[in-house]
């Protein structure tokens, strides 16, 4: 995690931002919650667990500098909630969301299956693409199962 947050705060001083104690602990929050899609209330109130003093719009502000750094990435799964997920070092592109209809849960595929789309879009069309996303909304296994119980995922 100390890593992590290292390179955070090279990328905010390349840009001439300081990773100030309140943006630190907003980070450390995102970064112990990496697989759960926070709102920015959900990060607040982590937060403030963290740190009592900050406030709402300090979380906000430094949600939305994250997303213009491309730290996280700001997104909305159709349900009017905008959630953060921090982006990875590890992809050229952020990965994609399976999001159940009924029970809203959202699973996630790490695999980048999209290059080959990617590579044929510069090929044929001579576009470059420097990111993208892809959600599929859909009923999960788990809300299958419910419906027809005794059947196994």
């Amino acid at each position: 995690m100390e890593a992590r947050i290292e390179k955070i705060k090279q990328q905010l001083q390349s840009q001439g931002y300081k990773l100030t104690p309140q943006r630190e602990a907003t980070v450390r929050v995102l970064l112990e919650n990496e697989d759960d899609h926070l709102s920015a209330e959900d990060v607040f109130m982590l937060v403030k667990e963290k740190a009592p003093e900050i406030g709402l719009a300090t979380v906000y502000r430094t949600l939305e500098l994250l997303n213009e750094m491309h730290v996280v990435e700001k997104i909305n799964f159709g349900d009017g909630v905008a959630r953060f997920d921090l982006r990875t070092d590890s992809s050229k592109h952020h990965h994609h969301h399976l999001i159940c209809t009924e029970c809203g849960a959202m699973d996630e595929i790490k695999d980048d299956w999209l290059l080959p789309l990617e590579e044929r879009l510069e090929k044929e069309f001579g576009f470059t693409v420097t990111d993208h996303r892809l959600d599929f909304q859909g009923v999960c296994s788990r809300c299958q199962n419910k419906d027809h119980p005794g059947e196994t995922e």
